[in-house]
């Protein structure tokens, strides 16, 4: 029988190298020289400020193999996008993720304008999306290995997005809410050796428990802590008792529909981990916008219903500054850090 590995401990890649230089590994909260890479380049984690984890501004629901960016005028976009970013910035934001992944619309000149118009930090991310079906996912992702797609990834992180200078600060993939399939195991595990390669943070569009504790037992197994990884979507899994127990193993609860309304379940879903102890693993954002390049008159929703509907709401549960302040800078601050 083998020895029992449970208690051995899995380290980042930033304290992987630190060890391998004789360092003593710091906390994951410690080190002034910890960034996040944004579209205009990388800045210190503590620029950060106000953030929105999980927003959208151009979502193309064709396909992979149909997207291209002839399906949109960037300038067009900007028109309809910009206000809701400064209307997001009079309430504080600073810096916003888009969860936009490659073949699903993702364009960093696009985030480019946008961010250089209204002044806001914005990240964009590597990675593929697996879900509905494997529908936005490329040709080649159902052929190559998983160290051919992380390879893919980590060449973007390396030297650019498209022959650009502008590089992740995060990944994002995407699973079935059913269940990992071989093919979406094979996303997790290119996300595992990217992370391990890049120390970018894993955002996983999951949905309910099911996949999300597969998918932290498969990183786990491929040596990747659960700290690294995002559950995105959680906000699906009606059995809140799976928030407690994955934000006890460590990993990310992300909360990140507020732009669609059902305030008092997101804030009885944040007073139970608040309640355990675990509000400091809780992320939250509107999954709002959504400009369509087949629909491009569609009603845009904005990012502001966490400070105009969800806090006021929390605050008669007992939330404070402090809270608020945990979850849209400091956890951020935490999760994205590099």
């Amino acid at each position: 029988m083998g020895k029992d590995k449970s208690h051995y401990r899995i380290f980042t890649r930033r304290q992987f190298l630190q060890l391998a230089a004789g360092a003593a590994v710091l906390p994951a909260c410690a080190g002034s020289a910890r960034s996040v890479m944004t579209i205009n380049g990388k800045i210190p984690v503590s620029e950060l400020g106000t953030c929105l984890i999980h927003e959208h501004f151009l979502v193309d629901f064709i396909g992979a193999d149909k997207t291209s960016y002839s399906r949109w005028n960037r300038n067009d976009v900007v028109q309809k996008v910009l206000p809701y970013l400064l209307e997001a910035k009079n309430y504080g934001v600073k810096t916003i993720f888009d969860c936009t992944p490659a073949y699903l619309g993702r364009d960093v000149e696009l985030l480019k304008m946008l961010s250089d118009k209204s002044g806001l930090q914005l990240v964009t991310n590597t990675g593929y999306y697996g879900a509905v079906d494997n529908k936005y996912l490329p040709s080649h992702a159902f052929t190559e290995t998983a160290e051919q797609l992380a390879e893919r990834w980590i060449q973007e992180f390396e030297k650019g997005i498209e022959g650009t200078t502008i590089r992740p600060g995060f990944m994002k993939i995407s699973v079935n809410p059913v269940g990992l399939s071989d093919l979406h195991k094979k996303l997790v595990i290119a996300a595992a050796i990217t992370h391990k390669a890049t120390g970018l943070t894993i955002c996983s569009h999951t949905g309910p428990a099911l996949p999300a504790m597969q998918e932290i037992k498969l990183l786990k197994e491929n040596g990747v802590d659960p700290a690294e990884f995002v559950w995105v979507h959680a906000q699906a899994e009606t059995d809140k008792n799976y928030h407690i127990k994955a934000a006890e193993m460590g990993a990310w609860i992300s909360l990140d529909g507020i732009g669609w309304g059902d305030f008092e379940n997101y804030a009885d879903s944040l007073l139970r981990l608040k309640q355990a102890g675990l509000l400091n693993r809780v992320l939250i954002s509107h999954d709002a916008g959504w400009y369509k390049p087949e629909k491009p008159d569609d009603a845009f929703t904005g990012y502001t219903n966490i400070f105009t509907k969800l806090f006021p709401l929390l605050k008669q549960k007992g939330f404070g500054e402090e809270d608020f302040d945990l979850l849209l800078v400091k956890n951020p601050a935490e999760a994205f850090a590099n």
